[in-house]
């Protein structure tokens, strides 16, 4: 048993998972969080990370930094994805980490996020399928982990990843390019919905989709579509974790979401005001991913990256 801490620093969210980890079988954790600090703010417009992003990223790092350590963490390893990948001064980002954590950040290419994305996302599909009463999803797997700069395809199974692609199109990404309104009217929709199919013609080139039997879908704006479309009161992970949401489903709640003003987003009970702002964007991707790969449903994942991120630390 290794006890380690992962942290994934992504362009909306930081988010730190501390847990045991056995030689073989299910990890054990001991503490997971999540703050957003939107360290990507600007980045595609600016091509530079903001100094008051740096600092609220900073702010939490020493946090989860500090929890490591009282934990005991054996290892620790900090991956930083898109924003961070994209920006022009990115020492001092990686200033701001070693100051902070005593180590530089990972700062991993997109093949190797997707890499980690399919580890944590695939490790636990069948438990959650029999936590749920329902059969364990068919492999091939393609997963599809939606952050806030970049979205990540990989196609895989038990023997690992097939294939694999990242694209520039996340939920902030596409909030700052496109949907500036409130709500953004059908012209900016259509826009950032263009934008995402362009992209997927780069997934297709690379990525056969039309091997998969089953779709995964990752990351905070697929698993607050699952909520919703689910009709929770409260966010729960345990019962969105294994379940499987048709497209039908995904299309009325990101309709529902483009429709509706930042007001009435933020009251929804299992909405994170982190995500108030970008969740339409989010659910458009999941929405036009479906659509253009004719899939009939996505089976949610509540692991992901961190949980890939802590399994690889572990055991490599």
């Amino acid at each position: 048993m290794t006890r380690v801490a992962a942290i994934d620093c992504g362009t909306n969210s930081i988010r730190l998972l501390v847990a045991d980890v056995p030689v073989e079988g299910a990890h054990t954790d001991l503490l997971r969080r999540m703050e957003v600090v939107r360290l990507g703010q600007g980045v595609d417009a600016t091509g530079r990370l903001a100094p008051e992003a740096i600092e609220r990223t900073r702010l939490v790092l020493a946090e989860y930094a500090a929890q490591a350590r009282e934990l005991g963490a054996e290892r620790v390893r900090m991956v930083a994805t898109s924003a961070s990948r994209d920006a022009a001064n990115r020492d001092e980002f990686e200033a701001m980490v070693v100051a902070t954590l005593g180590q530089l950040p990972d700062v991993v290419p997109g093949v190797e996020e997707a890499e980690l994305s399919f580890l944590g996302a695939t490790a636990s599909l069948a438990a959650a399928a029999q936590a749920h009463g329902a059969p364990a999803p068919r492999a091939p797997y393609l997963v599809v982990d939606i952050g806030g700069g970049s979205t990540e395809f990989v196609l895989g199974d038990a023997g690992g990843v097939r294939a694999a692609r990242s694209v520039d199109v996340g939920c902030v990404r596409l909030t700052e390019r496109h949907l500036r309104s409130d709500p953004p009217p059908p012209d900016e929709v259509q826009a950032a919905e263009a934008d995402v199919r362009a992209a997927l013609e780069l997934v297709a080139a690379e990525v056969p989709v039309g091997q998969a039997a089953t779709l995964v879908g990752l990351a905070g704006s697929v698993t607050t579509v699952a909520a919703l479309a689910l009709g929770l009161t409260a966010y729960d992970p345990a019962a969105i974790h294994g379940s499987r949401i048709p497209v039908g489903a995904v299309r009325s709640v990101t309709a529902g979401l483009l429709t509706a003003t930042r007001a009435r987003r933020a009251a929804s009970p299992v909405m994170h005001p982190g995500r108030v702002d970008v969740i339409g964007a989010g659910a458009l991707v999941l929405r036009v991913i479906m659509d253009a790969f004719e899939l009939e449903d996505v089976v949610v994942s509540e692991h992901d990256i961190l949980d890939g991120i802590a399994l690889r630390l572990a055991r490599s």
